[in-house]
């Protein structure tokens, strides 16, 4: 059976090429529990951008790893945290699509007074970032392969150790708080995602965060 037209356009089609925009905001909805994180994790093979006002998360990690996918591997720095506020959180990916232009797929959540975006076991695989950071009880230069033992600052959520340096550079700290965020990604990963004011919409050409 062909593929339904409407106005022109094959929209089995297009679904299947705004896949890979779909994928990279996979921290929707994703239920993979603490410690299965690492397993079988492929990037889609686009990065995206996601912008906050705030970012409060408690036991945060942060080392290099390596994400790997469709567009081969990229050196990140993972952010790891046990439990995260997130307000007024944006979230886009600008995709092109050939013969239809470029897309953006735009999600916004944590909008609302006193409702931010909650995560928990959240990691966040960065390439870029700009922000204001505070933190509390902070380790830096504790070994990757450490991080989460807890003996100095309490953090006690585990790094993804595949593709990490057991040894190479890590820190780690009781609190952080990140205001004015900016930041580029490969994937985020969280055990549970809750999104206040959810909204998800597809824009004609590229409508990124700001």
């Amino acid at each position: 059976m062909s593929s339904q037209i409407r106005g022109g356009t094959r929209w089995k089609r297009f679904a299947l090429v705004m896949v890979p925009s779909v994928v990279a905001t996979a921290a929707v909805g994703v239920g993979l529990a603490q410690g299965a994180l690492a397993a079988s994790f492929s990037i889609s093979g686009q990065d995206f951008k996601v912008t906050a006002d705030q970012l409060k998360g408690d036991d945060f990690v942060q080392y290099g790893n390596v994400a790997t996918g469709g567009a081969g591997s990229h050196p990140v720095a993972v952010s790891g945290f046990s439990y995260a506020e997130i307000t007024n959180m944006c979230q886009s990916v600008v995709t092109p699509i050939p013969g239809l232009g470029t897309w953006t797929l735009k999600l916004t959540a944590g909008t609302a007074e006193k409702k931010p975006v909650v995560a928990t076991d959240l990691y966040l695989d960065v390439s870029q970032l700009d922000a204001d950071a505070y933190f509390e009880n902070i380790d830096i230069g504790v070994a990757a392969g450490h991080l989460g033992d807890g003996t100095k600052s309490g953090t006690g959520i585990q790094p993804k150790t595949t593709g990490a340096n057991e040894y190479g550079f890590g820190q780690r700290a009781r609190t952080a708080t990140l205001t004015n965020v900016s930041q580029r990604a490969w994937a985020t990963t969280a055990g549970t995602f809750k999104l206040s004011n959810l909204s998800l919409r597809l824009n004609h050409d590229a409508n990124e965060c700001e």
